[in-house]
């Protein structure tokens, strides 16, 4: 029972972190936004809610109010939504690789998923820039398809190079995604040689931005990261099962090859959402699920929708320093992440030596 509190405990501490954090994303900025009128703003689009509650808003000067609204509603609210559904698709995703691999180095992109969507995305930036296409050129719903496409060719690849008469060992497809995500990594390397102008469009999607994104982005990712952190928690028994060994596994009833290729194909269409609307953001799948193992411990049924909502509060926070750290400009985000993520993951191995 005091195990349970603790969870509940933990778990609440960090859904209001969660809501501190969105408050905070939704009004920093070069355009200053005081955080009650963007909640304000926000709550009068919600259905029934909006019109009931005395929000005060036909009191503020309406072009003020219109400027507001845009900023909040249409370029600060979609990008946080997209950081709350990328951090905690990576993060699931990581717990889910780390327990699936029992090794604590898994990460999403372990599987190859990053290289084939970085090779995807480069060619369709690309494609476009040569085909004198400008609203392929820019971020827009093509290349979020384009890396889509791409994460999800190789890792089936990656599946079917390391598969021997259905059966799949794990170190072997770990060996695998190493090696053809190497192979994809120097296509990208050769692309970028050839990109000339494009080059910056390149260099900044593989350094991972939430920078202008929109709703369609969010609906583009949404549907793959929500149903997929729900069924890997739906399989968080199984997960404790695997963590007992394959043989153990087997004894006690779980279809270890099938179990393996759900989890595969899961946590490869997260990546692979994820990935290609955000760009390439490191350690939130590798830092975070050790974070969340140390808070609440290691049963997988709890563990990976923590991990999610602990990746979703991390990947905000980071997002938003990424914004007013030197304003006006903007450090991408996966350079905070890793500023963050690295250090910590070795003071967390630091742990692991002297334990």
């Amino acid at each position: 029972m005091p195990r349970s509190r603790a969870l509940k405990t933990r778990v609440a501490f960090l859904v209001i972190a969660m809501l501190v954090v969105v408050g905070w994303a939704v009004s920093a900025g070069t355009a200053g936004i005081h955080t009650g009128l963007a909640l304000r703003i926000i709550i009068s689009r919600i259905p029934l809610l909006g019109r009931t509650l005395p929000l005060g808003l036909d009191s503020i000067d309406p072009e003020m109010l219109e400027s507001a609204e845009i900023i909040v509603l249409e370029v600060r609210l979609p990008r946080i939504v997209l950081g709350l559904l990328v951090g905690a698709g990576l993060a699931a995703t990581g717990a889910s690789f780390q327990g699936l691999f029992r090794n604590p180095l898994a990460d999403p992109y372990i599987i190859g998923a990053s290289s084939g969507a970085a090779l995807g995305a480069s060619i369709g930036i690309l494609s476009a820039g040569r085909a004198g296409l400008a609203a392929l050129s820019t971020p827009s719903s093509y290349i979020p398809i384009f890396a889509f496409i791409g994460a999800v060719i190789t890792v089936v690849f990656v599946y079917a190079l390391s598969t021997v008469d259905g059966h799949m060992p794990t170190d072997t497809f770990l060996l695998a995604g190493v090696v053809v995500g190497s192979f994809v990594w120097a296509m990208v390397s050769f692309l970028m040689v050839t990109a000339g102008e494009d080059l910056p469009k390149v260099v900044m999607w593989l350094m991972g931005s939430l920078s202008a994104k929109s709703w369609a982005h969010v609906r583009i990712t949404a549907p793959y990261v929500l149903a997929g952190v729900v069924a890997l928690t739906a399989l968080g028994r199984n997960f404790n099962l695997a963590a007992c060994g394959e043989e153990s596994a087997r004894y006690m009833g779980l279809d270890v090859e099938r179990f393996k290729k759900v989890v595969i194909a899961l946590g490869s269409l997260i990546t692979a959402a994820a990935v290609s609307s955000s760009g390439l953001i490191g350690f939130v799948g590798l830092v975070v699920p050790h974070v969340a193992r140390m808070l609440i411990g290691p049963d997988h049924r709890s563990l990976i929708p923590v991990s999610a909502l602990g990746g979703a509060v991390f990947m905000v926070t980071a997002d938003t320093l990424a914004r007013v750290i030197i304003p006006p400009r903007e450090v991408p985000v996966g350079v905070i992440t890793a500023m963050a993520g690295a250090p910590f993951f070795f003071y967390l191995l630091r742990l692991r030596k002297k334990g």
